[in-house]
């Protein structure tokens, strides 16, 4: 697919590129990183709260040799809070940064940004719509572990209504063979059609459920999601919804020795602590991954491979 200019879709890639990314991110983490971007700038705007993703991002460019001008909290110190566009916002910060990484509660932000943005624009979260470096970080794990992509069987557990993660992540899997998902969620977080269709127009295999411990042998991942409480617009559904799946050292012992268990995270109450020591959770060792697999990226919009 050639050189990507903006990161804002997991759509976007195909697997050729895919594998050549996990190959220039095994390489960092294998060999150290070249400090080449000292004269390159990258802004962090992010409008939601971010601790892992906006960390990664400028620990990233910091290893790399760049500089970061940040801002956690866009919404309120920003002219934002003025009311000034998203457009006129990334017109005038392209002006001072070589690369914009971004987060916005708004569906679609990145893609707007992307449209008018001089430089790259990397999509660090667009509300519930899609996280695609946290996509990609998720499958560099799953490389990493099994070695393939294709046959792989996921369950999707939680918030997948408003779960952009899982969104994200479902659009790449789609793009291997054989590849089996399962949407564990109650009726009111489901999985959305248009994301079912997609696969179905793809003849991906997938099944909703609603019980998580029947599924737990029969998946390579298990891949928990937090109840987002903010997202939901109604209350009543967040509470028919939170707290229904738990992973704990009784039920884990359902799944086979060689499955794995990963989380975007935050975590709450879905996963428990003593769940941490098992050798099947990867949910600490999977954002640490999003460090490499953020470093190329950010190498790769700024042309240095």
């Amino acid at each position: 697919m050639g050189k990507v200019r903006h990161i804002v879709e997991s759509q976007q890639f195909d697997p050729p590129f895919i594998s050549e990314l996990f190959t220039k991110a095994e390489g960092l983490s294998r060999d150290g990183y070249p400090e080449g971007l000292g004269r390159n700038i990258m802004a962090s705007l992010f409008y939601e709260p971010s601790t892992r993703t906006r960390f990664s991002f400028e620990s990233a460019m910091h290893r790399l040799g760049g500089r970061v001008m940040t801002t956690e909290n866009a919404r309120e110190f920003s002219s934002f809070s003025k009311g000034e566009s998203l457009e006129d916002t990334i017109r005038i910060m392209s002006q001072y940064a070589d690369l914009l990484v971004m987060r916005h509660s708004e569906i679609g932000a990145a893609k707007r940004a992307a449209e008018i943005s001089p430089v790259p624009i990397i999509n660090a979260g667009d509300g519930a719509g899609q996280h695609p470096t946290q996509a990609l970080l998720d499958l560099f794990t799953l490389h990493r572990r099994f070695g393939r992509i294709d046959g792989l069987k996921v369950a999707m557990v939680g918030d997948l209504r408003y779960g952009r993660t899982v969104r994200s992540l479902t659009y790449l899997l789609s793009k291997y063979k054989d590849v089996e998902l399962h949407f564990v969620a109650p009726k009111v977080s489901q999985m959305h059609h248009d994301i079912k269709e997609y696969l179905d127009r793809r003849q991906v295999r997938w099944v909703d459920v609603e019980e998580l411990d029947p599924i737990l042998g029969r998946v390579d991942c298990v891949y928990m999601t937090r109840i987002q409480k903010e997202r939901f617009l109604d209350l009543k559904e967040y509470e028919a919804a939170n707290n229904k799946y738990r992973l704990s050292n009784e039920n884990i012992e359902m799944m086979s020795p060689d499955a794995i268990i990963m989380h975007p995270l935050p975590r709450v109450m879905e996963i428990a602590p003593e769940v941490d020591s098992n050798p099947r959770a990867m949910y600490f060792e999977q954002a640490a991954n999003g460090l490499w697999i953020r470093m190329a990226l950010i190498l790769h919009v700024l042309k240095r491979w």
